[in-house]
């Protein structure tokens, strides 16, 4: 029977159809059954092309044990039923049974070539499922439905942007800023560098007319407003008492309008502008005669040309700040500086002035001398501050003219000017009872005698802040007087100099004797001793112990105050002790304590202390102590060996009782830690 079919096949395949006789009936080939129907249809591709040479029969099943296998089975129309000429792949063509001289048997639609076009045939209806048309029109239905949906989902619940200070009624504005000061509605200076240009010219312009204080330091984005816009601001803003553009980039014609324009300036800070110049000192003197603080320091294109004529107009001159300026070694300006005589503060830092000028600011040209005293007879000067810091061209023929001549000096600052010695400075500190500020730093010829004489001036009761940094001959002769007699001090900077531990416990005494109060502790000295080679982890420990120090007449009087409360209470009669009120628990805290800068390795543990200290845990700042202090003596005793490890051990025994002095002494001097009895304390229980 099978090859009956066969030979059949063959002989109908074997006669080529000519596509071009369209007169010639086509033969159809007969209906095969079955699995050869089914395999008839089927396309194997493969990415193995052992598949090609397999050598079962077509009609065998698919075996999972042999090496060829299906890598995708295709049943796609397109391949199935495509154009007539066109013949099945070389692989399955030869594989197929049903192939002959190279044409493959083809199923043709509509049994005529010109119907060869269409690729696509709808599934026999005893495969098709019933109702798949039905139920695909439905997903498609069903699909579009829920994008409808989203979509409407989506416009509805769109995020508003809402504006809240533009949206809101002007009535509740106005009540809103009426809470605020006029200083608080205009002042940005926390965050100007955030603000644009626009903005920023937008406030400007608009409150121009009632912008008394306008300071735009550091304003860097109106650089272009400035150049394009300078004419409107200035315009806008008429009324301007107090001006500050200190770091800002404007050009030098907006500069000038501006100055033109506002007649009522009282303080100008141009200081570090090159655009500022002496043309802009000629429009400050003929337009501003309220004129009273002028800073230009580092305007590199102005001088002491410019400047004189802002001193002859403006009469009201009290604070000039001219450091870095060329030519204050001319007499001219100095001269009238000293016929003006309204200055109160005056920076010449950096400069050129010379003895010669510095006298002509003091006692003028030609001055009458007293025949007794051999001073000259002149008014005395008002100035309150001076800086001639790094005036290298001052010696102590210059400095000298100072004395009897400033006796209002409250603030004097002298460093770097290596040519000066005791001689001078001592003469000026003699005849300053207001001096309060006094700056020394660097100087090499000055020596301990001067601090023993300004410990003995009369400056010694308003002095608050000393610098004698880099001051090598200076020790601890010099400063414990000064500790001992100035007792105002708030700032104690010695750094680099031969000071030792002697001086920060004289400090610790000094600051003791400020008292005690029930308020927490703040700040009242601050001390710099760091690369002070004679300074020690001892002398910081005194210190540090110092700022939690309760004295025992403290304590017990926190006790008694206790048992008062509790003997004057109005229940006390009662025979109840549970009537009783609680007791008033009363702590005591250092008024004052000292803030310390010392060696970089040391300094962590000394803040950490501090900060325990100013908010009242004094319980934990003395644990920190004495675990610091242990750490340290034994970080020493592991490093040394033999008889040097007892000569260590015992100045760490020494070190330890230094801060366990006798507070109920009333003599607090140097000689409870040099050369008085000290009392053991074992230090194991606290009661506060």
């Amino acid at each position: 029977m099978a090859s009956t079919l066969a030979d059949e096949i063959v002989s109908s395949s074997a006669e080529p159809m000519s596509p071009a006789s369209d007169q010639m009936p086509i033969e159809q080939p007969p209906k095969l059954k079955g699995r050869k129907r089914l395999l008839q249809n089927l396309q194997r591709m493969s990415s193995s092309p052992s598949l090609v040479r397999r050598t079962r029969s077509h009609s065998t099943g698919y075996q999972r044990d042999r090496k060829a296998s299906l890598s995708c089975v295709s049943l796609s129309p397109a391949q199935c039923w495509g154009d007539p000429t066109t013949s099945i792949p070389g692989d399955l063509e030869s594989a197929s049974p049903l192939s002959t001289a190279g044409n493959a048997r083809i199923r043709m639609i509509g049994g005529s070539p010109r119907n060869a076009s269409q690729t696509t045939v709808p599934l026999p209806a005893d495969l098709r499922p019933a109702s798949s048309s039905r139920n695909l029109q439905f997903e498609l239905a069903e699909e579009e439905s829920v994008t409808v949906n989203v979509v409407e989902r989506k416009t509805q619940y769109a995020k508003r942007t809402v504006d809240f200070w533009n949206d809101m009624p002007n009535e509740i504005k106005t009540k809103i800023l009426g809470y605020l000061t006029p200083k608080e509605i205009i002042d940005t200076s926390e965050f100007y560098s955030k603000i644009s240009s626009g903005a920023l010219m937008k406030i400007i312009t608009t409150a121009g007319p009632f912008v008394r204080d306008l300071n735009l330091r550091g304003c860097v984005q109106l650089r272009e407003k400035w150049l394009f816009e300078g004419e409107e601001i200035s315009s806008a803003c008429r009324n301007v008492v107090n001006f500050s553009v200190e770091g800002c980039r404007i050009d030098k014609i907006s500069l000038n309008g501006f100055f033109l324009r506002n007649a009522s300036l009282q303080y100008i800070n141009v200081s570090g502008l090159s655009t500022v110049t002496n043309s802009a000192m000629k429009i400050i003197a003929q337009t501003c005669p309220q004129l009273e603080t002028l800073i230009v320091s580092w305007c590199c294109n102005v001088d002491t040309k410019g400047l004189k004529r802002v001193v002859e107009s403006c009469s009201k001159l009290r604070d000039l700040r001219a450091g870095e300026i060329r030519g204050f070694d001319d007499e001219s300006i100095m001269e009238c500086l000293f016929e003006k005589n309204t200055l109160e503060r005056l920076v010449l830092h950096r400069t050129d002035v010379t003895d010669g000028s510095l006298k002509m600011l003091m006692v003028g040209r030609d001055p009458e001398i007293d025949v007794l005293t051999d001073r000259p007879i002149v008014p005395p000067r008002v100035l309150r501050h001076l800086d001639i810091h790094q005036c290298t061209s001052i010696t102590d023929a210059g400095l000298r003219s100072l004395a009897h001549n400033v006796p209002a000096l409250q603030g004097l600052q002298i460093s770097q000017c290596t040519e000066l010695t005791d001689d001078s400075v001592v003469d000026v500190i003699q005849t300053t009872p207001q001096l309060s500020h006094f700056d020394m730093e660097d100087l090499d010829n000055v020596t301990n005698n001067l601090l023993v004489e300004l410990a003995k001036s009369p400056c010694s009761d308003t002095l608050e802040h000393l610098n004698v940094s880099y001051c090598d001959s200076i020790g601890d002769i010099g400063m414990l007087q000064v500790l001992k007699h100035c007792r105002q001090l708030r700032s104690l900077e010695m750094d680099n100099t031969r000071v030792s531990d002697l001086c920060l416990m004289e400090a610790s005494s000094l600051v003791r004797k400020r008292g005690y109060g029930t308020d927490l502790p703040k700040v009242g000295l601050r001390i710099v001793v760091f690369d002070c080679v004679n300074v020690t982890w001892a002398g910081v420990r005194e210190v540090l112990s110092s700022n939690a120090y309760i004295p025992r007449s403290l304590k017990n009087q926190a006790t008694v105050t206790v048992k008062e409360s509790r003997t004057d209470s109005p229940s006390s009669s009662s025979s109840s002790s549970t009537s009783l009120p609680p007791p008033v628990v009363v702590s005591y805290y250092p008024k004052e304590i000292i803030e310390l800068k010392c060696f970089h390795g040391w300094q962590m543990t000394a803040n950490e202390h501090n900060k325990r200290v100013l908010r009242g845990s004094l319980a934990s700042a003395n644990n920190l102590d004495r675990k610091w202090a242990d750490y340290m003596m034994a970080t020493e005793e592991a490093g040394a060996g033999g008889a040097n490890a007892r000569r260590r051990r015992r100045r760490a025994r020494e070190a330890e009782r230094l801060y366990q002095f006798d507070e109920e002494e009333e003599d607090l001097s140097l000689d409870v830690y040099v050369g008085g009895r000290r009392r053991a304390r074992s230090g194991g229980c606290t009661v506060m």
